[in-house]
């Protein structure tokens, strides 16, 4: 992903919540790449997860969402050049059952840490220029019921479930205290995103391991949801590179991240199948209850003004995305047939 401009990020210091996750571990990997000092927040150090393989390359410390104590003492011990929080809840069903804990996590650990990063920035050791640069992903069920597709900054919000709304309250909250504050804060709206470390609950890395599982001889079939269901998707590296992005800017500001390009569920199916050769609607099923309600308005972003204010595109089209997914997917289940 090549840079908009040369930019010096040598000895610079990032802090990432979340970093065991997908997007957090493939930020991790540009950053080092960077020349950053990158410090993952976690649970624990033994749960790296998606970035393992960075372990020897990471500062760590321990921190809890639902505990923003913690979240201050990492911010304060790390003193960041940037952090990006990218830690919360990410399924968006599971919202439904806790939805006290999906708020807290999402918008009152993204108080916190705001409230944090401008009592430091006020202190006198700071320094000229020594603000601390913010990302926080929104995400596009903040859009929920839109009145338009595609969705952009500006288009009405009415999310319809508890996730979107604790997402479109972290979003808020990033830009209330941008404008009264002054902070370097800005919020990515961040549309559906996917790689080969995107979980199995995922209906994306389900189809691709499945895919590559009955190529395998290993199942015989899977059952999905609606295949209708509509999706803008775009590859997580990408995602990240555009957060990234957004933190080398003068000027904060709020940016959708998303293909611009809408696929359904059965287009996703069909790709993936192909990629191993085999036509999915004999091996595709659908499960009534994993249809969620129908939506009346596409899911769709328009990422028009960070193509033009960032200079940012996506380098990783929609089937490459589904062939790179299918193809690790693949590699993992020969390598655990062929030790079993």
């Amino acid at each position: 992903m090549p840079d908009a401009a040369p930019v010096d990020t040598s000895g610079r210091r990032a802090l990432i919540t979340g970093i065991s996750g997908q997007d957090g571990s493939f930020l991790a990997e540009m950053l080092l790449e960077k020349g950053y000092e990158v410090t993952g927040l976690a649970h624990g150090p033994a749960r790296l997860g998606c970035a393992e393989h960075l372990r020897e390359r990471l500062e760590l410390v321990s921190g809890e969402l639902l505990q923003p104590g913690t979240l201050r003492s990492a911010i304060e011990a790390v003193r960041p050049h940037e952090i990006y929080h990218l830690a919360a809840p990410s399924f968006i069903p599971a919202s439904w059952e806790r939805p006290y804990e999906t708020v807290l996590a999402i918008a009152g650990s993204t108080a916190a840490m705001l409230e944090t990063v401008r009592e430091l920035d006020s202190r006198p050791d700071s320094g000229p220029g020594r603000a601390i640069r913010v990302f926080v992903p929104a995400s596009a069920a903040i859009y929920g019921d839109a009145p338009e597709s595609p969705q952009r900054e500006d288009t009405p919000c009415r999310p319809t479930t508890p996730y979107g709304a604790a997402r479109l309250a972290a979003h808020q909250l990033v830009g209330q205290t941008r404008a009264h504050d002054g902070l370097h804060a800005s919020s990515g709206i961040v549309f559906n995103h996917e790689s080969e470390r995107r979980p199995e609950r995922f209906v994306t890395r389900r189809i691709t391991r499945a895919a590559a599982a009955i190529s395998l001889g290993l199942r015989h079939e899977v059952t999905l949801g609606d295949l209708g269901a509509v999706r803008d998707w775009s590859f997580a590296g990408d995602v990240v590179y555009g957060a990234w992005l957004m933190l080398q800017q003068d000027e904060p500001g709020d940016y959708v991240l998303a293909s611009g390009v809408a696929h359904t569920v059965a287009d996703f199916a069909r790709v993936a199948f192909a990629c191993v050769d085999l036509d999915y609607e004999r091996y595709v099923g659908v499960d009534a209850s994993l249809v969620r309600p129908a939506e009346t308005v596409p899911s769709v972003g328009d990422p028009t003004r960070a193509r033009e204010r960032l200079g940012w595109r996506p380098q990783l089209g929609f089937e490459e995305l589904v062939q790179r997914m299918v193809a690790a997917d693949l590699r993992e289940l020969e390598r655990v047939t062929a030790g079993a």
